[in-house]
């Protein structure tokens, strides 16, 4: 072999992460700072607390039967970037635009800067006790803390899997603490709250409680944006979806059952942190732990997101629907550094939205949308592409009880909001000019290309990065 192959072989996202990875990965993006700070959503669409259980129960099996689906295409499809892989390869550049588009540019990096700042909220609990922190102190403690992870997963994937991996452990252990004294509560009898009381019927509300508990158990697709740095991706996919899946449902149902054994649904409704709230009520001069384990979920949510969705950037270059730079790989430390910067500087740009929830309200829909048209490509590619080799071949059963269930989450909350609804299309909407522009004309002018091709060189330059394409050169 010539040096110019060792070279080609080596210019590449190395798979590093192992089945144990894999679980931290997906545990630690699911679980961020919505079950400790807001599991009154539910509550509020449901009215009554059984009710509410069965919802984050059923939301649960249904993120479990996505997941399920999302085995078969990341075997199937071994290529990172997840649902904007399937639907690329499925449906066309198109499609898959507007999907990358809405996620890269506005759901990623504002879920990010949203949990960023839970993280620093919670740091400096502990020092405003009776009060919010300052807005703006707040803001400058979550950019610090989107650097320091930006620097970790700049300089070794290693580093950044077990940051993930130890933050996983400690929000576990947070929640199994919140479940232990949950239970023994139930063993002395504090089961009052546990009723139909209250229970609101109407199809929008139910509707909206489950949309409310799926955003709960959002990231359970996430290590199918990073497959290519999964060893053994045919057996370790499907077996760290499955065990994730299955722990998160069992530990938010449970937290949940703890949480009412102690406040009763006002309280839990009146509270902005019902973890603190629990605490406060239980745990004494020991309360002060949960706002420390808060903010350590929510450090290592953070991380979960940047991981991968530095990966989605990475995707959609490979593809050339992003800029060419952000295919490269820094040449010593095997890492996509300028995918991993473009995500936290966008992440950071947001952290100077003021109402960056509201932005992420509009397109909430958009995400589940996008990821029933990812599982629609299941049956989809089983018509036009029989022959494809699967190494896992699920049941068409499940698909098309997710797609219908995907029509009802997302269509119901549609009719129940409009203006937000269509706010969301409208946003959506932006991305068909930007393709038409950038990438639907091919024919652009001379001096654009000189200028675009130079700012590639200069960045390249400045990174120490390499194109897979252009490794052979050197």
């Amino acid at each position: 072999m010539g040096d110019k192959d060792k070279i080609e072989d080596e210019i590449v996202l190395k798979p590093k992460m192992s089945l144990m990875n894999g679980i931290t990965v997906i545990v630690g993006s699911i679980i961020g700072s919505g079950i400790f700070v807001s599991p009154a959503g539910v509550l509020k669409y449901t009215g009554s607390v059984n009710v509410s259980l069965i919802v984050w129960t059923v939301s649960g099996v249904f993120s479990m039967v996505g997941a399920y689906c999302y085995a078969e295409l990341g075997t199937m499809i071994k290529k990172s970037g997840a649902d904007y892989a399937y639907i690329m390869e499925t449906f066309g550049p198109f499609l898959a635009f507007i999907r990358l588009w809405i996620e890269c540019m506005i759901v990623r990096p504002c879920s990010q800067a949203i949990v960023a700042l839970t993280f620093s909220v919670y740091v400096m609990k502990p020092l405003f006790p009776e009060c919010q922190p300052p807005e703006d102190a707040a803001r400058l403690l979550a950019v610090c803390c989107i650097c320091v992870l930006t620097f970790v997963n700049c300089y070794d994937v290693k580093w950044a899997t077990r940051v993930q991996d130890v933050f996983t452990y400690a929000k576990l252990l947070a929640l199994f603490v919140i479940i232990a004294a949950g239970g023994y509560q139930l063993c002395n009898g504090h089961t009052e709250h546990f009723t139909f009381i209250n229970t609101k019927t109407e199809v929008t509300s139910l509707a909206l409680s489950f949309y409310s508990g799926l955003f709960a158990y959002n990231g359970w697709n996430y290590l199918n944006f990073i497959i290519e740095e999964l060893k053994d991706p045919v057996r370790n996919l499907p077996l760290a979806i499955a065990i994730s899946c299955t722990l998160v449902t069992i530990v938010y149902v449970l937290t949940n059952v703890a949480f009412y054994t102690t406040l009763s649904p006002a309280e839990v409704l009146g509270s902005e942190a019902v973890a603190v709230s629990f605490a406060n009520k239980l745990f004494g001069p020991f309360a002060l732990s949960i706002p420390i384990f808060v903010a350590l979920s929510t450090f290592g949510a953070v991380n979960g997101i940047l991981l991968t969705s530095s990966r989605l950037f990475y995707a959609g270059a490979c593809h050339g629907q992003m800029p060419e730079i952000l295919t490269m790989i820094q040449a010593k430390r095997l890492t996509p550094t300028p995918a991993v910067l473009a995500m936290a500087l966008l992440s950071m740009l947001y952290l100077t939205v003021s109402d960056i929830f509201a932005l992420i309200n509009y397109v909430g829909f958009a995400t589940w949308l996008s990821i029933g048209v990812s599982v629609l490509c299941l049956p989809w590619l089983r018509w036009k592409a029989p022959n494809l080799e699967r190494p896992i071949k699920v049941n068409l059963i499940w698909p098309i009880i997710y797609l219908l269930a995907t029509i009802f989450v997302t269509a119901v909350p549609m009719i129940a909001s409009p203006v937000e609804t269509g706010i969301g299309l409208l946003m959506i909407l932006t991305s068909v000019p930007v393709y038409v522009a950038l990438i639907m004309w091919k024919n652009k002018p001379w001096w654009y290309q000189k200028i675009i091709s130079k700012i590639t060189v200069a960045l390249q330059m400045i990174f120490v990065v390499v194109g897979k394409s252009k490794a052979a050169e050197l």
